[in-house]
């Protein structure tokens, strides 16, 4: 078994985001795993953990020098191997051509051994597009499996839960597949002393777009297909207003509450 994994490097939430001059997300900031994609990265380790010793979990990500932290920390919690793509052309790509690059690193790892499945999250909680996944499997022509509540791979076969309001579907493909799951399927682990010190020892390839065969004009935000026309920076915030309830507090609520259309 061998499943390879979207780490996605992303500016902490905690922190104040900003862009860049040319209206990109500043990613020379402190960053950190995305959240979303430590479920993966446990589904993938469990599933590996049930078929033995040999299975192999690959980290994937793509970004700026910093973001091999992303890597790294994956490797810490379990995974056997890392990869990171860091190439200057890539900065200002948009989904499709993320997918692109994304797709080009499966394709490689591939042809090296057999994939049987690729893993993510829900979505990045920087983007939140939740298009890369079907993206990805379309280019490389596997099938796509998506919001995944619960996976069980058995038989050559991928079969996932996805839960809805009143229902839930039962979904089965045949592998090699692309599954993104929701935070609902598991809870991740965190890395252990001994993690951290194994991690030290495991393989952690670069590749540049030339060793993925992935030409300059296909990323970058020149081949962007959307384009951030303006920023507004957020306002500041404004002191609230009290009310001292004499008994017609309710009432008082409700009228503010209408005249800022929200009931």
């Amino acid at each position: 078994m061998r499943i390879a994994v979207f780490t996605k490097y992303v500016p902490d939430a905690a922190e104040e985001r900003t862009f860049t001059a040319d209206k990109t997300v500043d990613r020379d900031t402190d960053g950190l795993l995305s959240e979303l994609d430590e479920y993966p990265l446990e589904e993938a380790l469990t599933i590996a953990e049930a078929h033995g010793k040999d299975a192999e979990v690959i980290a994937i990500t793509v970004g700026p020098k910093q973001a091999v932290a992303a890597v790294k920390k994956s490797l810490q919690i379990g995974a056997k191997r890392g990869v990171h793509v860091l190439d200057d052309r890539i900065s200002g790509s948009c989904v499709l051509s993320t997918s692109r690059v994304l797709a080009a690193v499966v394709e490689k790892l591939h042809a090296e051994a057999p994939l049987d499945l690729v893993l993510t999250g829900l979505a990045s909680t920087d983007g939140v597009t939740s298009a890369v996944p079907v993206q990805v499997a379309e280019r490389l022509g596997w099938p796509a499996a998506t919001v995944a509540s619960s996976v069980e791979v058995a038989d050559g076969k991928v079969r996932i839960r996805r839960d809805g309001d009143t229902s839930s579907q039962f979904i089965e493909a045949e592998l090699p597949a692309v599954v993104s799951v929701t935070d609902q399927i598991n809870e991740p682990r965190y890395p252990s002393f001994r993690g951290i010190m194994a991690a030290k020892r495991k393989p952690l390839d670069t590749w540049s777009l030339d060793d993925l065969g992935v030409s300059g004009d296909e990323v970058g935000q020149a081949a962007a297909s959307t384009v951030v026309q303006s920023i507004t920076e957020r306002p500041p915030r404004t002191a609230g207003e009290i009310v001292h309830d004499e008994g017609d507090g309710g009432r008082r609520l409700v009228e503010y509450l209408a005249a800022q259309k929200l009931v």
